[in-house]
């Protein structure tokens, strides 16, 4: 479904990614950890097009997207669901305006086709019944839903998850990871997931990737992530700093 060669981009002196390599399979629950600053979140927009790399290649179901055009992203893109981290609703809209904003935008289907899909998206993240509220009138949690299911509505084959459980209390967390996990098993898209939280990470992902100086330095099952002894995946995991580092 997508595999990334070679990547790099530098911004000023900072090299961030230095030669990235990953795979990711159609279908597959792909988490990818790494520290702060560590190029996650750059990594991501380089695979919907919103960045282009220095060099390298991202290919999609195999067509390299780094050469082509605004118009030709478009097309890629559609086959894109993302969740923000802070989920990025509008506030004045409602919820059903949030979720169906590009539906809406595109002017190519009638009211009655718009609120069936609002409604089956919804309910796929089980907040029926709430199209008429403001985002302001729900919890995080819920803010997190309604992001999901303006993500969904287009029934992408990839949903890109950004820090899907940050700012929420354990219990909520461990909803959100059920969600990850039945939209991955229900709609059968491609899951990948960037996070700092290791529970989070366990639950969801099928393959852990992580990011380090810029290169993909690790890569396997959660099971083989959590019982590493390699000393820089262990502290990550585990959340020990590293004494020769001054993180504060």
């Amino acid at each position: 479904m997508i595999e990334v060669r070679d990547l790099k981009k530098r911004f000023g002196t900072h090299q961030v990614l230095n030669g990235v390599n990953l795979h990711i399979e159609s279908g597959e629950s792909v988490v990818i950890i790494g520290r702060s600053g560590g190029g996650k979140s750059i990594l991501i927009k380089h695979l919907i097009g919103l960045l282009r790399p220095d060099s390298g290649a991202v290919l999609v179901d195999g067509q390299d997207i780094t050469p082509m055009n605004e118009r030709q992203l478009l097309e890629v893109r559609r086959k894109f669901g993302m969740l923000f981290q802070g989920a990025a609703l509008f506030d004045s809209l409602t919820v059903a305006e949030n979720v169906s904003f590009m539906l809406r935008r595109e002017g190519k289907h009638t009211p009655g086709e718009i609120a069936a899909r609002v409604e089956q998206a919804l309910d796929m993240v089980e907040l029926q019944g709430t199209q008429n509220k403001k985002p302001s009138e729900l919890s995080g949690g819920m803010r997190k839903r309604v992001g999901l299911a303006r993500a969904i509505i287009y029934q992408p084959e990839i949903v890109l998850y950004d820090e899907p459980t940050t700012g929420l209390d354990p219990v909520v967390s461990d909803s959100i990871d059920q969600l990850i996990q039945r939209v991955r098993d229900r709609l059968k898209v491609t899951s990948i997931v960037v996070t700092h939280d290791m529970r989070s990470a366990r639950r969801v992902g099928q393959r852990i990737l992580m990011l380090y100086e810029g290169k993909i330095y690790f890569t396997g099952t959660p099971d083989e992530a959590f019982s590493s002894k390699d000393p820089v995946v262990e502290r990550f995991v585990k959340g020990i700093s590293d004494p020769k580092e001054h993180t504060f």
